[in-house]
């Protein structure tokens, strides 16, 4: 029979009065009374005080030196993730203090810390003597961890949560590999403490071998500092620096480096970048990033960042159901070799205001948008403002402002036989003012109108087993025209044609250009849907003009009267594939635009790939044919590796663009990740580079990571 004992005033109390949170509890299978200062629970024994919870075979408890006598197996937890297991102990009846025997301790279920004897020391430290520690999994048939610290003393602090070591020996599969007289590190509970993070290596064909060693430092719980180093073989140095403040309404971050090397020789090279975004009242977020950087290749030459257009802004946003309003303010900067900033439009403001409605007298759904738009080239020469030094079609100083208007409207109607219709119509209203281009100097209006109607007639069938067949053929009719004006089209000059804008009034993407009509968009489409979980979609349509407006390049596939035909298909099946092809060709079947993306994704690898066929376009400021193909995969080879590859292959030019390696081993106590990575591409400032990258993490300590599968144990 369990007995269950609240020890009240005689047993398990000192002589002083405690209060009601200091009384245990005592469950025990036996419970007998020695004289009249001695207490033995035997059998299943289980003392419950303060959060902590006591199990052990037999405990004997001496009042008068306030000792308990324990013998194993014991275990021994708190509320704070703690389990202490040994099999011999004494401690106070507080658990406090005391000394275990063939000791073992497991913090937050991660790290393990054990040794022939154990002390704890005023119910804060705990002390080791000839102690190992380590996250990995020790069993019977494999005895030895994949890494462990051995150390004379090792002592755990946990209040501050920090583990001390004392003459630390650290070990790769039982081998010593370094040794440090004094070493502390977190414990698995603490996620943010000063301290050094793991070091990772780099290795790049300009730079040598590298290692940065990351030293991290907690300013405060809303602010902290990561400080590193950066040292490579072939004389680099770089010093890294990281800032980071949380706020009530938001965050910011800064990051940058400094760097002397053999690539610039005699230059200090650098970067900084932050970025921050808050909550402002009534719903209004403020948002801002922005980087400057000293020289073209430095973001490459140190592994930062592939972007060769940077892109700095502050923008303030709220978007609500019906609403939405931005206000923006960009700068742009080039790090391509053949740019000139001087002719980019580098600073860039737009405020756009936009809202939908339902007009109640005429129905429908109705939308309205007020933008203003301006762009500034820091290019500033009065007498040669039609200069185009970089003929690229755009004087090299021209500025331009814009106001603009639009307001649209759609009604659906479902007419007899299931025929869905549609009116709809669109007005802008554009006021520019153009500075430093003779050719387009001034202030200018354009007004555009459109207008239109559409019919849908789906057919749909149900098949055998729930498969539904959708045929749906559409025919738009639109009208559309732009009053006569002296605008330069600058924000449009990039057209897609698409199953997503088949269907539209305009199928230019900014505001610079409208397209004129009438015409005709004439398409059908194709959905099939199984209960198995895939789906398929075809889309095939064209659009006929009565005239030529020679608004578009041949490249784009919609020159001429009639454009060219576009085919779009998609499918998508529940086991992980995906498929989507586009195909823009003409009445030859010649390809002009093409873009292919397969996607397999499955537990244990998956697939991505993409090819991109392009004309050359002037227009579009491509003067060479682009035939691209690019590939992602990943294998898990094994329960605790996964492999990923990447490629980019140029077919226009014949060789490869880049390629990638990238290894990952992950398990209970250790991530191991290794990148191998090649450019191929040159330039002036570019050449080809090779790089090998590795970083190391003993998992277990500093906050709980995220842990891979453990090995089974067997015998």
């Amino acid at each position: 029979m369990r007995l269950v004992l609240q020890i009240l005033c005689l047993f398990l109390l000192t002589a002083t009065p405690l209060r009601a949170q200091d009384l245990a509890s005592l469950v025990a299978d036996r419970v007998a009374i020695a004289g009249n200062d001695t207490l033995v629970a035997q059998g299943n024994v289980e003392v419950f005080q303060n959060g902590k919870r006591l199990k052990a075979s037999k405990i004997t408890y001496d009042r008068g030196a306030d000792l308990l006598s324990i013998t194993g197996p014991i275990v021994l937890t708190d509320d704070a993730g703690t389990i202490v297991l040994a099999d011999q102990a004494e401690l106070s009846s507080d658990f406090s203090d005391g000394i275990l025997q063939s000791a073992r301790v497991v913090l937050d279920q991660q790290l393990q810390l054990a040794a022939s004897e154990m002390m704890r020391i005023g119910g804060r430290y705990t002390s080791l003597n000839n102690s190992v520690v380590s996250s990995c999994k020790v069993c019977a048939s494999n005895p030895t961890p994949l890494w462990e610290i051995r150390a004379t003393r090792v002592v755990h602090d946990a209040q501050e949560r920090q583990i001390y070591f004392d003459n630390a020996s650290f070990r790769v599969v039982g081998v010593p590999v370094f040794w440090v007289p004094y070493l502390r590190m977190p414990d698995p509970t603490l996620k943010r403490q000063t301290g050094f993070l793991a070091p990772s290596f780099r290795t790049t064909s300009d730079l040598g071998f590298g290692v940065k060693v990351p030293y991290f430092i907690r300013i405060g719980d809303d602010k902290d500092l990561t400080v590193t180093p950066y040292v490579s073989s072939k004389n680099a140095r770089t010093l890294e620096l990281r800032y980071r403040q949380a706020f009530d309404s938001g965050q910011i971050e800064f990051t940058g480096a400094l760097s002397r090397d053999q690539r610039l020789l005699g230059q200090t090279r650098g970067y900084l970048a932050g970025k921050g975004q808050f909550a402002l009242p009534r719903d209004f977020t403020l948002s801002f990033s922005g980087t400057i950087v000293s020289d073209n290749a430095y973001l490459l030459d140190y592994g930062i960042s592939a972007e060769d257009r940077i892109d700095s802004r502050i923008e303030v946003t709220r978007t609500r159901r019906n609403e939405y309003i931005s206000g923006r303010l960009i700068n742009f900067r080039s790090i391509r070799d053949l740019d000139v900033n001087s002719t980019l439009p580098s600073i860039v403001t737009d405020v756009t205001y936009q809202r939908r409605f339902s007009p109640g007298s005429i129905g429908g759904e109705g939308g309205f948008r007020l933008q203003s738009h301006s762009h500034y080239r820091s290019s500033n020469n009065p007498l040669y403002s039609d200069l185009d030094g970089i003929s690229d079609g755009i004087s090299d100083g021209r500025d331009m402002s814009r106001l603009s208007m639009t307001a649209d409207w759609r009604r659906n109607w479902i007419l007899p036989g299931g025929v869905l219709a549609a009116a709809l119509t669109e007005v802008n209203g554009d006021y520019y003012r153009i500075r430093q281009d003779n050719a387009f100097a001034g202030n200018s209006f354009r007004g555009a109108a459109g207008a239109g109607v559409e019919l849908r007639w789906p057919w749909v069938k149900s098949g055998a087993g729930g498969v539904n067949h959708v045929i749906e053929p559409v025919a738009q009719l639109v009208w559309a025209r732009k009053s006569n004006s002296n605008i330069p089209n600058e924000d449009s000059a990039l057209v897609e044609f698409d199953e997503g804008n088949l269907f539209s009034v305009n199928r230019f993407p900014g505001a610079d250009e409208v397209e004129q009509g009438p015409y005709a968009n004439l398409g059908i489409g194709y959905t099939r849907y199984d209960p198995a979980g895939w789906s398929l979609g075809i889309t095939v349509g064209r659009v006929y003009r009565t005239a030529n407006n020679a608004q578009f390049s041949a490249a784009s596939g919609l020159a001429g009267k009639s454009s060219d035909w576009l085919a779009a298909v998609q499918l998508s099946i529940a086991n992980g594939v995906s498929l989507t092809n586009r195909m823009v060709f003409d009445d030859r079947f010649k390809l002009t635009k093409g873009e292919m993306r397969l996607a397999l994704d499955r537990e244990t690898y998956g697939v991505s790939s993409s090819y991109v066929h392009l004309l050359a376009d002037a227009r579009e400021g491509r003067i060479d044919d682009v035939s691209q193909v690019t590939l992602d995969g990943r294998y898990d080879f094994a329960p605790n590796w996964e492999a990923k590859v990447s490629t980019r292959y140029d077919f226009v030019a014949n060789r490869a663009a880049s390629a990638g390696l990238n290894l990952a081993f992950r398990n209970e106590c250790l991530k191991l990740d290794m990148a191998l990575a090649r450019r191929f591409t040159s330039s002036t400032s570019i050449k080809p580079t090779t790089s090998f990258g590795l970083s190391v993490d003993l998992l277990g300590f500093g906050g709980k990571a995220k842990r891979g599968p453990a090995a089974a144990c067997s015998g």
